[in-house]
């Protein structure tokens, strides 16, 4: 994801999560920290004839990943695009040489939860009301190692990453990350499940 996207990114977003889509300061502030030698943060946008079709970030704090939002278009759920965007901030995860990665996802998406489940996440608690205005609890995942879930030779590997946007300069990971602000800083808001 870069700059250009984001007036699409936000189209999308405001469809998929109308309570408490994110401001287009919270996604210049994420890309903010996405690019150059101490970039944290990684963001990757799928198209489909030209049309943006999902997106995905992630967060890298002190060798823990946080994933910070995936989305697909209504009409690419059930395609395995959420699958292929999962895999791509996955590997990212990886790059970023992280021992872990955690999420938070509504309770009430069972689909978004079984997909998760698929890559091994496992439930470790419960946010009482964390997304708001609706006042619904998260539920905290955790995958305890990133690379075995990114390891194509693992039997259970999900699909392949997509491809950068194109037109766009690329979206690899950085692969040297360094310290930046936590996400419970008001930032970003919690991991954002649709797809």
């Amino acid at each position: 994801m870069r700059w250009w996207d984001i007036e699409r990114v936000l189209r999308l977003e405001v469809d998929l999560f109308p309570e408490d889509a994110w401001s287009p300061g919270m996604f210049w502030s994420e890309l903010a920290h996405a690019r150059g030698p101490a970039a944290t943060r990684h963001y990757v946008v799928a198209e489909a004839g030209g049309r943006l079709v999902g997106y995905a970030g992630l967060a890298a704090v002190d060798r823990t990943a946080d994933v910070q939002t995936i989305a697909t278009a209504r009409d690419h759920w059930g395609t395995g695009l959420g699958a292929r965007l999962l895999t791509n901030l996955i590997t990212a995860a990886t790059s970023f040489e992280c021992r872990e990665v955690l999420l938070e996802v509504r309770v009430d998406n069972q689909r978004a939860q079984r997909l998760y489940e698929r890559f091994g996440f496992e439930p470790i608690g419960i946010r009482k009301g964390y997304y708001q205005p609706g006042n619904v609890d998260a539920l905290v995942m955790r995958l305890a190692d990133p690379a075995a879930a990114a390891d194509p030779a693992t039997p259970a590997a999900p699909p392949p990453a997509p491809s950068p946007a194109p037109g766009s300069p690329g979206s690899a990971p950085s692969s040297a990350p360094g310290p930046v602000p936590s996400s419970a800083q008001g930032s970003v808001q919690g991991t954002k499940t649709h797809g």
